[in-house]
């Protein structure tokens, strides 16, 4: 059971259809950090490039399914300015070329559920339209990928077409709100990351398992956080540069101690560029420099400040599935410290925790937020491999 997949980012909806048993013999994508990401984790098959110039003919010919995530921006009920003129939702043109070049017996299409009421209907109508005049029977739902073990409430249009007169498949619910089993909650699934310290370094956890990509944006703790004491910048970055210099230890050595690639140095600058350790990266010092309590008290004490609610404050729910993750950047950890990390966000999609990311924390967050949750793709290409093994 062959596969070509369009619009492939890292791989979210590739490795569902693998674990199942499909053989991926195609990908394409434009990102060049999700093209490393996909290399590395998944295969070499996948072609870096604007698939708009790429021809049908460089396709390979035999392939049973064509996936595609075609790029949502345009669609998105979150982009105000999104119309029916937008380029970006012409993309998945693309997808009807090779599909009507290349005439798979069947396809799985991914957006958002925002599609289906763009333009009042008629964006859904023109897409049905067009694929239906390639002969293919097409049906499409929503699916909700906490429905699938997924520990998220991320919804999703699912379309699936085919051309050799079956009844199109769609994956049954498997988790539920109030029955066994249930909905995997945020704690369920990243509890056992919440004390364990972000770094860029992998970790081997106290079970074995090796962490990767555990880094977050740290930004988030002075929108809820104030220290109770004042603290003078620089006079801290003058203590801790001369309790370096008498322990002998290089900026290079703190980076490998704590795992980062250059976060130490940060420390340690009289510049703009200077920035003071956490809480936890504080303590971590002390237990290295051996410095005394002197700057103690004003470095850990906080008080939580009352703050309104706002978009970009959201804080995940411990108790529920999370919100949707999205590709411009998580929700803040539960701890109110620091957003969720990419780690965090990756066991959210239902990434294993093999599957290492490729790029800067930007782009890694990007790659996570636009995957397809790899359970509930997992469980889409299972009924699609019954739908072939019917044929």
């Amino acid at each position: 059971m062959n596969v070509v997949s369009l619009f492939s980012g890292c791989g979210g909806f590739d490795l569902g259809f693998k674990q199942c048993g499909f053989n991926i013999v195609w990908a394409n994508d434009i990102d060049k950090d999700a093209i490393q990401t996909y290399k590395k984790n998944i295969g070499d098959h996948i072609v870096y490039g604007d698939i708009r110039k790429i021809p049908s003919e460089q396709i390979p010919n035999e392939f049973d399914v064509l996936i595609g995530g075609f790029p949502c921006q345009g669609f998105s009920i979150a982009n105000p300015n999104r119309n029916q003129k937008d380029e970006r939702n012409f993309l998945y043109k693309e997808i009807v070329r090779i599909l009507k070049d290349k005439q798979p017996k069947v396809f799985v299409l991914e957006n958002v559920k925002g599609l289906l009421s763009m333009e009042k209907g008629k964006v859904l109508e023109m897409i049905l339209k067009d694929l239906s005049n390639l002969g293919y029977s097409v049906d499409y739902q929503i699916l909700k990928a906490s429905n699938y073990g997924v520990p998220q409430n991320r919804e999703r249009v699912i379309f699936v077409g085919n051309r050799i007169g079956l009844e199109n498949r769609f994956p049954k619910q498997t988790h539920f709100h109030n029955l066994d089993p249930k909905h995997i909650s945020v704690k369920d699934a990243i509890g056992h990351l919440a004390n364990v310290r972000t770094r860029d370094a992998s970790i081997e956890l106290d079970n074995g398992d090796v962490i990767h990509n555990h880094t977050a944006r740290t930004n988030t703790m002075d929108s809820f956080f104030k220290r109770v004491y004042q603290v003078n910048d620089l006079e801290i970055v003058d203590y801790l540069s001369a309790w370096k210099n008498k322990k002998g230890i290089t900026i290079k050595d703190l980076d490998k101690e704590f795992g980062y690639k250059h976060t130490a140095s940060h420390w340690f600058r009289r510049d703009k560029y200077r920035s003071l350790p956490t809480r936890e990266d504080w303590i971590g010092l002390k237990k290295i420099l051996g410095f005394d309590d002197k700057y103690d008290q004003a470095m850990l004490d906080y008080e939580e400040k009352q703050i309104e609610f706002a978009q970009r404050l959201r804080v995940s729910n411990w108790d529920t599935p999370s919100d949707t993750i999205v590709a411009s950047g998580p929700e803040i950890h539960p701890n109110k410290e620091r957003r969720l990390s990419a780690r965090e966000c990756a066991i959210l999609q239902s990434f294993p925790n093999d599957f290492v990311f490729e790029g800067s924390l930007s782009s890694v967050y990007k790659q996570i937020g636009n995957a397809v949750p790899i359970l509930m793709a997992r469980e889409i290409a299972s009924k699609i491999k019954d739908m072939l093994l019917n044929t």
